[in-house]
Order: structure tokens, then C-alpha cells, then sequence
């Protein structure tokens, strides 16, 4: 099941990067994200754990970026956030007495990991940079 944790995490990556170098507070972002602050700090432990954002302690402190925005990538900050395995696997074993049971694994195999590897090479030929770029061009105001 799909969730949000990914398009999440590129929205706060965004935020930090429109404000080059100032550290945003989790309560601040939440607000431009309609959630609460302790999902934003959850994935931002998660994205600090990938090397993506670091936190910086102390009066007038908050979270910042790690990296440059053109060096984190739409596929890292997937593989920080969610399950990388796109197609879970079938729950329980197909009944091995049926035709599709016992072909619907491998005959799906290949084509599914064609999709997840079209998956992980588009995320990763797209930057942050690259969607606060088109956020720019999308707004006056930023």
C-alpha cells in the first residue's frame, strides 16, 4: 500500500532548500505540510539517517540540509523513506494444485522488476533541485 511518507519528505526537502541554509523548526514546516510536527520529526529522522538533512541544536536551531540540492536525488530520498520493494510478495504460498499458483511468481518476476528498476532510475534522474526549480517557476512569491 502506497503512503504518503515520500511525496512528505520531498515537500520538507523542498522547504529547506527554498530556504537555503536557514533552520526550519518542525512545528514551522508542519504547518506548510497540514500534519503534525512529530511526523515531520519522524521523517526527518529518517531522511537525517540517509545523510539527506542534519539537525542543528540550540536557540534559533531546526533542521537543515545535509547535501546540496542537486546531489539528493528523488530515488534517495524514496529509499529513506519507504519500502523499496514496490510488488510485496504474494501473501502465503499459491496453492502449488493450481495452474496460475503455481506459475504466478516467476511468470510475473521478470516483468515486475523491469518496473521497479524503470521505477528507481527515473526517481534518480530528478534532484530536489530540480522541484524547487520548477516550484519557482511555478510561483511568484517563492
Amino acid at each position: 500500500m502506497a503512503s504518503t511518507r515520500f511525496i512528505v519528505s520531498v515537500h520538507l526537502l523542498c522547504a529547506l532548500g527554498l530556504l537555503e541554509g536557514r533552520p526550519v523548526r518542525s512545528d514551522a514546516i508542519a504547518a506548510s505540510v497540514n500534519t503534525n510536527p512529530a511526523v515531520v520529526r519522524r521523517l526527518f529522522g529518517q531522511l537525517g539517517d540517509a545523510g539527506l538533512v542534519r539537525a542543528q541544536l540550540g536557540q534559533g536551531g531546526g533542521f537543515l540540509l545535509a547535501k546540496p540540492t542537486d546531489g539528493i536525488t528523488l530515488w534517495s530520498v524514496f529509499q529513506a523513506v519507504e519500502d523499496t520493494t514496490l510488488f510485496p510478495p504474494h501473501r502465503g504460498e499459491p496453492s502449488v494444485d493450481c495452474p496460475i499458483g503455481r506459475h504466478i511468481l516467476a511468470a510475473l518476476a521478470d516483468p515486475l522488476a523491469r518496473v521497479e528498476r524503470a521505477f528507481a532510475a527515473e526517481l534518480a534522474r530528478v534532484t530536489i533541485a530540480d522541484i524547487v526549480r520548477d516550484i519557482r517557476d511555478r510561483s511568484a512569491i517563492v
